[in-house]
């Protein structure tokens, strides 16, 4: 067994998207004075890798902390681009997570990453709801642009979305199984440690 570490590093230069705060990072203690370290962060819950719940876009839908548990993991299912035809190829089953590689991760930090991003179309969209996945993620910031289309689509379907990944290319033609583990929170998303364990 190998796993695969599929999270950004979150430090003071971690890209946020246009809008959202900045990742601030405070010493609260330190050695030499306390005879410890201790740090106080700030930053969005949706900055880095991070677990979109329904809530984020569906008024009713579950916050983090409503969300099983046993829907952070599951079966990986690797999709190269974002093509229906791709997706039906992926042998999607219920209850798999399925990741897409987009190769937008290689523009990470750049201006780019957030602005000229390809979209999830809705066909897609609708298959993977009626394959009934558990979770889908993505090496790019988002699934779509606003109106946020996608976005309701899947949540609303109680399908929870990742963004931000990375390392996606290391599972290419492997067998795999996902753990995305996001902060207990009542709130709409939160950063998650998101790994894949490769057979």
């Amino acid at each position: 067994m190998k796993f695969i570490d599929l999270s950004v590093l979150i430090d003071e230069n971690t890209p946020v998207y246009p809008g959202d705060p900045r990742v601030v990072i405070e010493a609260i203690a330190d050695f030499e004075k306390y005879g410890m370290n201790d740090h106080k962060v700030s930053f969005g819950i949706h900055t880095g890798t991070h677990i979109d719940a329904p809530w984020h876009m569906v008024r009713s839908g579950k916050k983090m902390d409503q969300i099983p548990i046993e829907q952070f993991s599951g079966a990986g299912k690797l999709v190269e681009g974002l093509a229906i035809t791709s997706v039906k190829q992926a042998g999607i089953e219920a209850g798999d997570i399925v990741l897409f590689k987009t190769g937008m991760s290689e523009l990470f930090g750049k201006d780019e990453y957030y602005k000229n991003y390809p979209e999830i179309s809705e066909e897609v969209a609708n298959y993977l709801v009626e394959k009934k996945v558990k979770m889908i993620g993505m090496d790019m910031a988002s699934p779509d642009h606003p109106p946020f289309k996608i976005h309701k689509i899947l949540l609303g379907a109680g399908i929870l979305i990742i963004e931000n990944l990375t390392n996606i290319d290391k599972l290419i033609g492997k067998e795999f199984t996902v753990y995305a583990l996001p902060i207990k929170l009542t709130l709409d998303a939160a950063p998650a440690r998101v790994i894949a364990e490769v057979k």
